[in-house]
């Protein structure tokens, strides 16, 4: 059985191998990062952010990374934004918090945005839809898969967005 996020993937011929993990493993990017034997900062956590706006938006970052709060602000373009509620994210994506795949369900104009730093990895972990169920794909099939836009959200130093 395929999952919608398959599916969408394999319509559009971008590359990723489907992955399963025991369902009773203990939820959290770290633990399944340890399963499937794969470093934290390659399993990607996918959080859905509200601006004060109404706006909400898809933040990607590696399973040991936060996102630095006046980061996350410029990108997005709001001095007001905060985690969505559980039932918010529900409404936004159609799926529970746990395993948000990053595309698939997205609406035409709906902003993702993916850490900088993750394209430095060789292959990232994203859930599928389902605990249980990840699928591994290059950064780059991920940004084209997401529509993603590159931003940096950890590192003080460096700007936000790419000149």
């Amino acid at each position: 059985m395929k999952l919608p996020s398959n599916i969408y993937l394999d319509e559009r011929n971008i590359p990723y191998e489907a992955r399963t993990f025991p369902p009773e493993t203990e939820k959290g990017a770290a633990n399944v990062a340890r399963v499937l034997g794969f470093a934290e900062r390659q399993a990607v956590k996918t959080l859905i952010f509200q601006a004060d706006t109404g706006e909400r938006v898809l933040v990607m970052l590696g399973g040991d990374q936060n996102a630095i709060s006046g980061n996350l602000k410029k990108a997005v373009g709001s001095r007001n934004i905060q985690m969505a509620a559980p039932e918010a994210v529900k409404e936004t994506t159609g799926y529970v918090i746990g395993s948000i795949p990053p595309f698939c369900w997205q609406p035409e104009g709906f902003r993702s945005f993916i850490e900088a730093s993750l394209l430095n990895e060789p292959i990232l972990g994203v859930g599928a839809g389902e605990w249980g169920n990840e699928i591994m794909i290059t950064p780059q099939n991920l940004i084209q898969a997401s529509k993603a836009i590159v931003v940096n959200l950890t590192d003080r130093e460096k700007p936000v967005l790419r000149a």
